[in-house]
């Protein structure tokens, strides 16, 4: 899926900057070509590539048999990891993607 990042919060995700905010919510991170590859929680592999300077892709793959203890700590950091990176927050986020749905740009 494909998430849109704030104006002058590209500046943060350069250079080491996106393996680093990974690591800190997720743990370990690694680079696998053009990718940042981690995996916590519910979440067994979470995928993040910049694609531009406005537009992260992230792929993630999950494990329908968690716990639901699991599965709220891992929705409760991926929120917060998105809101770093993007720089919305859940809520401007899905507002943004409603008003694309509605113009049919999805």
């Amino acid at each position: 899926m494909e998430y849109e990042i704030k104006r002058g919060s590209y500046g943060n995700l350069e250079g080491d900057g996106l393996i680093n905010m990974m690591d800190t919510a997720f743990g370990p991170t690694k680079k696998e070509g053009d990718k940042c590859v981690s995996s916590f929680g519910a979440m067994t592999r979470i995928e993040v590539r910049l694609k531009s300077k406005t537009l992260l892709d992230i792929t993630t793959d999950t494990d329908k048999g968690a716990s639901v203890e699991l599965a709220q700590e891992t929705i409760r950091r991926w929120n917060a990891f998105l809101e770093q990176v993007t720089g919305f927050t859940s809520k401007e986020r899905r507002t943004r993607l409603q008003k694309k749905a509605k113009e049919g740009k999805l």
